[in-house]
């Protein structure tokens, strides 16, 4: 089951899916509009809707019966909306994930694997201050289970994903064809840039890797605002005006992906960073009389001090999103929506 399953990582996901020996996929979300649309476009006997609100147990749970793995993709992400409704952000991306957990124990699903951002890193906004709760709560519940348990809880944490709903891609592209100024708010301010498939398989290799309260981070390239407007106007060839306009509402300079107290505990696995779940108990002389003084020397792991690309290789990362290939390379490639 994947829930928010009619976005763009639904979609995704499910892509990789329908082709295998899996005998059911189930889309859990509450825009029928969307499930309605991808139902004709699949018009797939294997793919099955289920209308409902994480925030509603009892649609939950009308859905968990016979899953095996679920993706938790359901969230409200939008950080300026989030910002004057931040109940809202609680209710969807902390409770309804508590819901989500709770019915799989209840049903003893197998994984559960539950999507995070940056942004929950050091949160300055009340999406990422939810999106941070939202993995607190999983990683208890993993680690409450314990590793010989029947359903196996963990989350993954990403970055930018490019041309995702809210990504400047598609605003700047916009701009550019209707002839107005690409607005920057801050050029100096650097940015993790992943592609949607890039995403898609962090969360495929925590689904098939990962224990029990476990946070997977994929390490990624990252670019200046700069450098990802100039490759957009280059590859477009336009003569557009870049004009800063000045940091928004909610927004970093950069972006952590891996704090310092994670990285003081992470496990390499080439491509990706493993975080174990603190297994400690609620014993507070070990908080207070067993610190790690070495945490205060290491450094996180963000969009700063990650390798940087240039407008060469930011273009060819470009040249891999469907939207670019179709207005660049004239490919008819199918967008999915958000």
């Amino acid at each position: 089951m994947i829930t928010g399953g009619t976005g763009s990582f639904g979609n995704a996901v499910l892509n990789r899916f329908l082709d295998t020996d899996i005998k059911e996929i189930r889309i859990f979300s509450r825009d029928e509009k969307k499930q309605d649309d991808m139902r004709h476009r699949l018009n797939n006997p294997k793919v099955k809707f289920y209308i409902g609100d994480v925030r509603d147990k009892r649609s939950v749970d009308g859905a968990m019966p016979g899953v095996d793995y679920i993706f938790h993709a359901a969230a409200l992400k939008q950080v300026p909306s989030c910002e004057f409704f931040p109940t809202q952000a609680v209710r969807t991306n902390v409770f309804g994930t508590e819901n989500v957990l709770d019915s799989a124990i209840q049903h003893e699903v197998k994984n559960v694997v539950v999507l995070s951002t940056d942004k929950a890193a050091y949160p300055i906004n009340a999406m990422g201050i939810s999106k941070a709760m939202m993995e607190k709560v999983a990683i208890a519940k993993g680690r409450a289970l314990g590793q010989d348990a029947a359903t196996i809880i963990c989350c993954t944490r990403y970055g930018n994903v490019m041309a995702s709903r809210g990504s400047v891609i598609p605003l700047w592209v916009d701009q550019m064809k209707a002839g107005k100024d690409i607005t920057i708010t801050d050029p100096n301010m650097t940015r993790f840039m992943m592609t949607l498939e890039d995403a898609v398989d962090l969360v495929l290799y925590a689904f098939t890797h990962g224990k029990n309260g476990d946070l997977f981070v994929q390490k990624a390239p990252a670019a200046t605002l700069e450098v990802l407007a100039k490759s957009l106007t280059e590859l477009y060839k336009t003569n557009t005006t870049i004009r800063v306009i000045g940091t928004r509402h909610g927004e970093k300079l950069y972006e952590t992906l891996v704090t310092r107290e994670e990285m003081a505990k992470h496990i390499d696995m080439g491509n990706y960073f493993r975080i174990p779940a603190d297994t400690r108990d609620l014993n507070y002389d070990k908080y207070f009389v067993e610190g790690q003084p070495d945490i205060s020397t290491i450094e996180d792991y963000h969009s700063h001090n990650t390798w940087r690309l240039d407008v060469k290789g930011m273009q060819d990362l470009l040249l891999k999103l469907p939207m670019i290939r179709r207005d660049i390379l004239g490919e008819e490639i199918i967008q999915y929506p958000d």
